[in-house]
């Protein structure tokens, strides 16, 4: 099956306003399930934000009532069906995860409704998590006999810290909302008709903000998350290079002139 060329035709949709890109899993009528035409996708339009200067901040939000239900299990016979086509599959989806976790700009998940198994795994490779009251969260690869791939639970440990995520993954068991932000996993839970509202305002006072401090941060805490000295270099040479940078000055001029500065990204 070419994934690839399937995945020009999934419901994936990126739309950018005001230094903002919105990512959209576009399948209500499958409460946003993911397909494997789908992952593809996910990661060709993470590409395209990633390239674009203009995005400063990322927003993923699935459409309707539900952020996301996970792996569509309806085409398991078919991509995960024995361990050869399981381990494709699986690439495919820590490459997405991976997609969203390794984009420069700061991310944002904005959850409705269902966020389950790759849900939650998409969810969990954002930088910041929000949720309304309704959300449910699970992971349950153990109602189905199979493993939540390795790789995908060491960044639910990160997330979730370890006794919740051992909790989500031997019993398959739901968790509200208000347990997820108990045990760390979301930045805040909001009433349902005022997510969009305050994501939106997250999302603008990231924007606002040095795009070349969000890219060289970002790169640290994710090198701490790993325990990676190079990466961890990499971050501080980063960081570095904003010393020198005209959004440097641009914020000292805009503090000396108590007005709020404009960053070009340079």
């Amino acid at each position: 099956m070419d994934f690839q060329a399937e995945a020009e035709i999934a419901p994936i949709r990126v739309d950018a306003v005001n230094g903002v890109a919105t990512l959209t899993i576009d399948r209500p009528a499958k409460k946003n399930a993911m397909t494997a035409a789908m992952w593809s996708a996910l990661i060709n339009a993470l590409r395209d934000v990633a390239a674009d200067a203009s995005c400063r901040v990322l927003v993923l939000r699935g459409e309707g009532n539900d952020f996301c239900a996970g792996a569509d299990i309806a085409e398991f016979d078919t991509v995960r069906r024995d361990p050869e086509t399981a381990r494709a599959y699986e690439d495919l989806n820590a490459r997405a995860f991976g997609a969203l976790r390794e984009l420069p700009i700061p991310t944002i998940a904005a959850i409705r409704g269902n966020c389950l198994g790759g849900g939650l795994g998409l969810a969990i490779s954002c930088d910041l998590r929000l949720a309304t009251a309704d959300a449910r969260f699970s992971i349950p690869a153990a109602k189905l006999g199979l493993a939540y791939p390795a790789e995908s639970i060491r960044h639910v440990v990160w997330a979730a810290g370890p006794q919740l995520a051992r909790f989500l993954i031997h019993t398959g068991q739901q968790i509200t909302a208000a347990e997820a932000h108990q045990g760390g996993l979301l930045l805040d839970v909001v009433k349902s008709d005022h997510l969009d509202e305050r994501v939106a305002a997250l999302a603008a006072t990231i924007a606002a903000n040095a795009p070349l401090t969000h890219r060289a941060s970002k790169r640290a805490i994710n090198a701490v998350l790993a325990d990676d000295e190079a990466m961890l270099e990499e971050a501080a040479a980063m960081g570095a290079a904003t010393f020198a940078s005209e959004d440097y000055a641009e914020g000292r001029r805009a503090f000396r002139e108590r007005r709020q500065p404009v960053f070009r990204g340079r």
